[in-house]
């Protein structure tokens, strides 16, 4: 009795991690809209970012359609405390008017406090890894005030490649006033 008990529960654990790798390697497309919602609309932009140990920070000001820069745009090495390795890297945009928040790409104001946005938070993290809350391959799509910002993992390698250390990261990036996900908005 208790072997087939024992059994049943290895079948249920299995089947449930078969399914969280099957939703990470088929999800295609993740959205979450940030704590931020007011009227401001940028310059629209798309550029491509390779990341590396060598050169692992990347920082671009966003302008707003009046010309002027609005936002601080980066990507910051994540690593495991005391260690020299990348594991991740994370995405962050910050208001210049509103210094205050270091990162409005979030979901809540205060992450920590809201344990319901998680996933959402986690759309900037770019994290290949099979636990992480969103597959690395997934077009992830905020929206933050009245625009939108896209990211995409486009390549990514570790070293050693059995190891989960990351070597480089290229990432596509997107700045749009419109709604990605809807069909014929593909004009910039």
């Amino acid at each position: 009795m208790r072997v087939r008990i024992k059994l049943r529960l290895l079948l249920l654990i299995s089947f449930c991690a078969a399914m969280r790798l099957a939703a990470q390697s088929t999800a295609t497309e993740v959205y979450a809209e940030s704590f931020r919602q007011g009227s401001t609309r940028v310059v629209e932009d798309s550029f491509e970012v390779k990341l590396t140990p060598q050169d692992p920070v990347y920082r671009q000001r966003i302008k707003d359609m009046r010309g002027d820069d609005r936002y601080v745009f980066s990507m910051l090495p994540q690593r495991p405390e005391g260690d020299t390795v990348i594991t991740s890297w994370q995405v962050k945009l910050s208001d210049l008017r509103h210094p205050s928040f270091d990162n409005i790409l979030l979901a809540s104001q205060d992450p920590s406090n809201d344990p319901n946005n998680d996933a959402k938070n986690a759309l900037s993290r770019l994290w290949p890894s099979t636990v992480a809350a969103v597959p690395v391959g997934a077009k992830r799509i905020i929206k933050v005030d009245s625009f939108y910002i896209v990211l995409q993992v486009k390549a990514y390698h570790f070293t050693p490649p059995d190891s989960t250390y990351l070597d480089s990261m290229t990432v596509a990036v997107e700045f749009r006033n419109t709604d990605p996900r809807q069909p014929g908005n593909s004009e910039k």
